[in-house]
């Protein structure tokens, strides 16, 4: 592997290096739960996280409606509707709980 050129030896990315988004509306209770979830486990893994409003985004809300709350990494949908913190966690250490 020392011979292997730089860009075949990426590292993958350390959960400091990644994004969360909760893309929520106002009144959700769901939504409410996810947040909940995605706190507990950014902070407990040092990963920034943010949350969107679907009804202030156009794209957002065309995109998505249907399914919120929905979850992002790195602007990948990792889930919706109902957040399981295992499989969060999961995705952002590439490891088990």
């Amino acid at each position: 592997m020392a011979d292997m050129s730089p860009l075949f030896r990426r590292k993958p990315p350390t959960p400091g290096d990644r994004l969360v988004t909760l893309v929520r509306k106002p009144g959700c209770h769901l939504c409410d739960d996810a947040q909940a979830v995605v706190e507990k486990v950014c902070a407990d893994l040092g990963v920034p996280w943010e949350q969107k409003d679907i009804t202030e985004d156009a794209r957002l809300y065309d995109q998505y409606w249907e399914q919120i709350p929905v979850v992002l990494i790195d602007g990948e949908q990792h889930t919706f509707w109902r957040v399981n913190e295992e499989r969060l966690r999961k995705a952002l250490t590439g490891r088990s709980v």
